[in-house]
């Protein structure tokens, strides 16, 4: 079996999870903050947290270790071009999600006592989820272009 071959499809495979947990966290947690409904919002909050640590967190180990074990055995250069744009990009994607974990851990335990209390949600928790969408913007961008530079290596 070409070693080659397996990473390459580790690798295919944990961005597609990374993309797709990413794009289907981001669907349900933003449609069920528009409802208002405390509970269902509070179990949202909850799977997603519990995706991001499932899926996303493996995927995103996997992405440079897998990315970079291709660039050693095809003996890609790290210094320029498609590639280090890419690493770059990955880097800013990566920089975004950070925080935004800590975003979902705040507003799962702002929802649980929420929850708990029958109460409706505060306005800090508002000003998370605001924060939460808008940093998956430039993430979200970073890994299409990511996508791109991968897919089409344009020599700069």
């Amino acid at each position: 079996m070409n070693t080659y071959l397996v990473i390459k499809w580790l690798h295919i495979l944990s961005a597609t999870v990374l993309f797709g947990t990413g794009m289907g966290i981001a669907f349900f947690k933003w449609t069920v903050d528009r409802r208002g409904d405390v509970r269902a919002i509070r179990i949202v909050n909850e799977r997603t947290v519990l995706a991001d640590w499932i899926f996303t967190t493996p995927a995103v180990v996997l992405q440079p270790i897998t990315g970079l074990a291709m660039v050693y055995l095809a003996g890609y250069p790290l210094q320029g071009g498609w590639l280090l744009g890419s690493l770059c990009l990955y880097l800013v994607a990566g920089c975004c999600w950070l925080p935004v974990v800590w975003l979902q851990l705040r507003m799962r335990d702002i929802a649980r006592e929420a929850d708990d209390a029958h109460a409706s949600l505060p306005p800090r928790y508002l000003a998370y989820a605001r924060a939460w969408f808008w940093l998956g913007v430039p993430a979200f961008l970073a890994l299409i272009v990511v996508y791109g530079l991968m897919v089409f290596k344009p020599v700069w």
